[in-house]
């Protein structure tokens, strides 16, 4: 057929396609979003909510006994970093929650490739994690301290219970949406298990595995909060008690607005880490966000 022929060939199943009504589809490409503008919204929403707190304590609506102003509340950060107490309780706040994401993500890790790629494992763990994964974690505080009295090691051990399961449900979900086609060529090869594992199973299941590392570090800020409330003599557990028994809403907000960043913090970590590690995706989202 010639060039002629089969562009009026084309012509007329378009206009064929026209007549019933067909629509061409269009392909809509959107433009790469610069990083400033990215940026500057990201923060509109903060912004925002600074300026209504602030307008409202200004003008009477929000009192001091309620929450203290942002003016207020940017003095009491001064007073807590010039004594030393802040640069303290965050210290020891981070590392009660650095070591329980720890030994929790570690624990969720090995037991969702155990459950994910071995079936004997899946068989003998998974119904077992299931059961204690629908326990509350807040609800193991009183058999924490019977078993490990007022110390850390309660503290460390609730933040690591609440970070095990999110990261044990997404890496064995990850795991087990592996290509099995493509595990079996390894083996082919004479690849062992744990090998299969480590060069294919695991870049495979990356994706799965930090989302469910974003969650396990959303969590163990949120744990933190509950492990401080177990008689915390430091930390910024204790900094909040102390600032209730002397209503002190100015030191409340630091606190809240700290566990706050901490949880932001723990969210940019993981995103650099998708960055770092997955290449890829800015590449095909790029033009997305």
């Amino acid at each position: 057929m010639s060039s002629t022929a089969a562009g009026e060939e084309a012509d007329r199943g378009t206009a064929a396609a026209h007549a019933a009504g067909l629509v061409e589809p269009r392909t809509r490409l959107q433009a790469p979003r610069p990083r400033a503008l990215a940026l500057t919204l990201r923060t509109l929403g903060p912004l925002a909510l600074l300026g209504g707190w602030a307008l409202a304590s200004a003008t009477g609506a929000l009192t001091q006994d309620v929450l203290a102003s942002p003016t207020q509340v940017a003095e009491a950060v001064g007073e807590l970093w010039g004594n030393g107490q802040l640069t303290d309780a965050l210290a020891v706040s981070l590392t009660r929650a650095g070591l329980g994401l720890l030994i929790g993500a570690t624990a969720g890790l090995v037991l969702g490739v155990v459950t994910g790629f071995f079936r004997l494992g899946e068989e003998l763990l998974d119904s077992a994690v299931q059961v204690l994964r629908t326990v509350p974690f807040l609800a193991l505080v009183p058999l924490f301290m019977v078993w490990f009295g007022i110390t850390e090691t309660a503290k460390v051990a609730l933040i690591g219970v609440a970070t095990s399961f999110p990261m044990y449900v997404s890496t064995s979900g990850g795991v087990r949406n592996t290509d099995r086609k493509l595990i079996e060529a390894m083996r082919s090869f004479g690849l062992g298990r744990w090998a299969i594992v480590r060069t294919v199973v695991l870049p495979g299941a990356l994706p799965a595995l930090l989302s469910g590392l974003r969650l396990s570090m959303t969590l163990s800020v949120i744990a933190l909060i509950a492990a401080e409330e177990i008689n915390s003599t430091e930390g910024i557990g204790y900094l909040m008690a102390q600032a209730q028994n002397y209503s002190r809403t100015d030191v409340l907000a630091v606190c809240i607005l700290i566990y706050g960043l901490l949880g932001l913090t723990a969210d940019g970590v993981v995103r650099l880490l998708e960055r770092f590690l997955m290449p890829w995706r800015k590449a095909v989202h790029g033009g997305a966000r």
